[in-house]
This record gives structure tokens, C-alpha cells and sequence, in this order.
């Protein structure tokens, strides 16, 4: 992440959280407080190592600035605790000059940097700064995986957003039926996701098997469906058997369905009435019980005015119909799903686990997402293979994601704009980037919550305080 300047990087960290000085020499502690406390930071000191722990088990601490040379628990061992006690926290540690080798040991151990002896403010600001924004990195992804974990609960479909909710509940709800379900959304929406977890939902004992009726050859498709006796055909060497009969006891996606071909939607009308399916060749009909899931991109109604599409066959497969919902309508769900598809993809790669930086999820908010969930899949495994850092930044994004970002975040004002205007339309457009969350909107700010509430109240006319119930209040205390 590029540094800022030191003389206005600390006004962009998040107010509220602790920086603790840890050092047995007292002036010196003294010294980088006084700094510290100057921009605006909160901060305590730590005379020892003992009491450097104390404050990382009772208190939520942002970064640790720590001499390395100390008596009874020194600096390496103190960087082994935060691993342990607090991993969220950044530590920069202070070494004397002419040990830089000693530094770059504690940065191989985990620490985020260092600072020389004697120390320069401008060089302690900046270490800080850039440490305090890893923090809030750090904190974020946490954060994130935690809504990942609490929007998977061991589903395949990965979100929380209400569109998303509506079309999970009533994918739960008809999951234990035998009905046949038609999933209907735009392309890269997750429509095969869907369909394996209704699969999944149904307790059905036997295969999910999927076919994509716009992959298969016209000439091949009635085989592929139902199977063949042989000699039933050039070729046919083998009696073979057909999806239908693999998914007996299952369940059979036909994706993209509006691309079967007309001859073959009588006899899919047969079998979906009759539950009866005929080999290629064959002269009976076999038995199946299978459940019937078919998916498109189009608009079957629109297929059916047009005479594209025949009637009977859409309101049998319609019985129930699903629509999945753009990514673009799905809100925070854009970074859960992106999370979620670094940690596969870094996994792959061979590469740890890679956290999204703050300006990054801007980015794929405010993107809208053409290819939905598919699209964001591709960029994140772009991402992770260019990735030159400990982070997804920005740069390794698609540079159309990059730009809808850049003009999301962009504001500009006459020569003469009084400050509260601009302060207004600044917060209210980033509320408009983050869907009105006022967590993630205070973080881009570089506020606290209560901080974000407080202007809230004070633009609307409300006394401060009117809106209690945010849960992330309590945590910026």
C-alpha cells in the first residue's frame, strides 16, 4: 500500500484505535507518546514486556511500537505473543542504529517494520501510519471472513444480501419437494450453484448431474439425454446409458434450456409428465425418478410471445421459478464472494492468504459486475496470480474495475466551496459506494462510526446519538 505523507497520514487512520510504546526506557517511550499523542492518536505505554501482554489480552490494540532490546520478555518474544494473543495487531519495532540485520530478523518473525535510533518524528508518523492502516486491513478481512463463514454456514451459495436472502429462502423451502424448478437470471449468476444446492438440500440419494443443452450437438442431444441401444446408430457400439437414467434418484440440471432443440422439447415434455424416458433404438420405455432443474439466461415468457418456446413444456418446468438476482443487487455480498475466491485461489497458487485492501473493495463495489458472479471469480484469480504484495490492491485489478473505482471516489468542488458542503456530499456520496453500510463507509473516510453518526445527526438537525442500536459502535470505544 503506497505511503502518505507524514504530515497528513495520521487524519486518515480510523479514530479510536490504540497504539501502545513499549520500551524500558522511559525517556524514549516518553518521547514517541508525545508524537503520537500530537496526531491525534490514542496512546498508552508499556514500560515492560509483561505489561506490553497484559494490555494485548484486556485491550483491542491497533499496533505495537517496541524496542527489541529489553530485559525479561525483549522484542522477539513479544512478537511471538502478539502472533498468538492479538495476530490483527502490526508491530514496528525500534532498534539502534547499526542493527538494522536485528530488524530485518523481527520483520522475518513477523514484524510489519522498524525504526533506527535516534528516531525522527516524520519516520515515526509514517511507520505508524502505514501500520495502522495494515491494521485496519487486517481487521477488515477478519471481519469479512467472519460474515463469509456466518453467509456460508455450510451452503454453496455464499451471501447475505436481501436478494439474495429471497431467493435462498425459497430455494429451501421447495428443496424437499419433487417439483421441477426453473432458475432463471443472467449469465454468471450462480445458476448451477443454485441447482447443486437445491440438490443438496433435497437429501435426494442419488447423482446431481448437469447438462448444457447449448454444448451438445443438435444430432447427439436425444442420445446424450436417454441413451442408446446399440446399433442403434453408426457408432453405437455399446448400449450406452443417457443423463436420465445417471441421475436416477437425483437430480438433472438442464442448463440453458431455451437452447434444446425443438423436436426434443416434446419428448422432455413426455418424460417430465410420463416420469418414463425411451433409449435411442429402444423398443419400451424404462422407469425413472429424477428431479428436473432447468436454467437460462433469456426471458422464456418473452420466448413464449415470440413462439420460441412452447407453452406446455415453460409451465411445466415453471412450477416453481427462481430468479437469481445480479450481482450488482447483492450489495456487501460483492466482498464476502471476493474474499471467499482469494482464499480459493491464493490456496492454488501456493500463495498465503492474501487480504483485500481497503481501496480494493471500494473497486469491486463500485464496479457493477456485467458478468456477475463468474466475472468476479476471473478477477479475483487475476488478482491473486498479479499480486506483487502481502495484499490485493488496486493495481491488480482489471483496469475496468480499477476505473469505475477511481470515478466512484472522485469528487470535485469550486475554488470557494465551504468546507461543510464538501464534508456533506463527501460523506453522502461514499454512503452511496458502500449501500449505505456505516461501518465500511467510516473506514473509507478514515473516521470512527460514532464519529460518521455524530456528522449523520448534526446534518440532519437530530441530536447526537439517535441511531444506538449500530453494532459497531461498541467496538470503536
Amino acid at each position: 500500500m503506497a505511503a502518505l505523507p507524514a504530515e497528513s497520514a495520521v487524519g486518515t487512520a480510523p479514530a479510536g484505535h490504540l497504539v501502545v510504546v513499549v520500551d524500558d526506557d522511559a525517556a524514549n517511550a516518553a518521547s514517541v507518546h508525545k508524537i503520537l499523542v500530537r496526531e491525534g492518536l490514542r496512546c498508552e505505554i508499556a514500560a515492560d514486556g509483561n505489561k506490553a501482554v497484559q494490555l494485548l489480552r484486556r485491550e483491542r490494540v491497533a499496533v505495537l511500537v517496541t524496542d527489541l532490546m529489553m530485559p525479561q520478555i525483549d522484542g522477539f518474544s513479544l512478537l511471538h505473543a502478539v502472533a498468538h494473543t492479538s495476530p490483527a495487531t502490526a508491530v514496528v519495532v525500534m532498534t539502534a542504529y547499526g542493527t538494522v540485520e536485528t530488524a530485518v530478523e523481527a520483520m522475518k518473525q513477523g514484524a510489519y517494520d522498524f525504526l533506527t535510533k535516534p528516531l525522527r518524528r516524520a519516520e515515526v508518523v509514517r511507520a505508524v501510519t502505514r501500520a495502522l492502516e495494515r491494521a485496519s486491513l487486517r481487521r477488515e478481512n477478519e471481519e469479512l471472513r467472519d460474515e463469509l463463514a456466518r453467509a456460508g454456514r455450510g451452503r454453496e451459495v455464499l451471501g447475505n444480501s436481501p436478494a439474495l436472502r429471497r431467493a435462498v429462502d425459497l430455494l429451501e423451502q421447495v428443496a424437499p419437494a419433487r417439483t421441477t424448478v426453473l432458475l432463471t437470471g443472467e449469465s454468471g449468476t450462480g445458476k448451477e450453484v443454485f441447482a447443486r444446492a437445491l440438490h443438496r438440500l433435497s437429501g435426494r440419494p442419488g447423482a446431481f448431474v448437469a447438462v448444457n443443452c447449448a454444448a451438445i450437438p443438435e444430432t447427439l442431444m436425444e442420445s446424450e439425454l436417454f441413451g442408446h441401444e446399440r446399433g442403434a446408430f453408426t457408432g453405437a457400439v455399446t448400449t450406452t446409458q443417457g443423463k436420465f437414467h445417471l441421475a436416477h434418484e437425483g437430480t438433472l440440471l438442464l442448463d440453458e434450456i431455451a437452447e434444446l432443440p425443438p423436436g426434443l422439447k416434446a419428448k422432455l415434455l413426455r418424460v417430465l409428465q410420463e416420469g418414463e424416458v425411451q433409449r435411442v433404438g429402444a423398443a419400451h420405455p424404462q422407469r425413472v425418478e429424477v428431479r428436473v432443474v432447468a436454467a437460462t439466461n433469456r426471458d422464456l415468457e418473452a420466448e413464449l410471445q415470440a413462439g420460441r418456446f412452447r407453452a406446455d413444456l415453460y409451465y411445466r418446468l415453471a412450477v416453481i421459478a427462481i430468479e437469481l438476482p445480479p450481482l450488482r443487487e447483492r450489495g456487501d455480498d460483492t466482498a464476502v464472494l471476493a474474499l471467499h475466491f482469494a482464499r480459493r485461489f491464493a490456496a492454488q497458487n501456493s500463495k498465503g492468504l492474501l487480504p483485500i485492501a481497503t481501496d480494493a473493495l471500494a473497486a469491486l463495489q463500485a464496479y457493477a459486475w456485467p458478468g456477475n458472479v463468474r466475472e468476479l471469480e476471473n478477477a479475483i484469480e487475476r488478482a491473486v496470480v498479479l499480486a506483487r504484495g502481502d495484499a490485493i490492491e488496486v493495481r491488480d485489478l482489471p483496469d475496468r474495475v480499477a476505473r469505475a473505482e477511481a470515478g466512484a471516489r472522485e469528487l470535485r468542488f469550486a475554488v470557494g466551496t465551504p468546507l461543510e458542503e464538501m464534508e456533506r456530499a463527501a460523506i453522502a456520496e461514499t454512503l452511496r459506494l458502500t449501500d449505505g453500510d456505516k461501518r465500511r463507509a467510516a473506514l473509507l473516510l478514515g473516521i470512527g462510526v460514532r464519529t460518521l453518526y455524530r456528522r449523520l445527526d448534526e446534518m440532519a438537525g437530530t441530536q447526537p446519538g439517535s441511531d444506538p442500536g449500530d453494532p459497531d459502535d461498541a467496538s470503536e470505544a
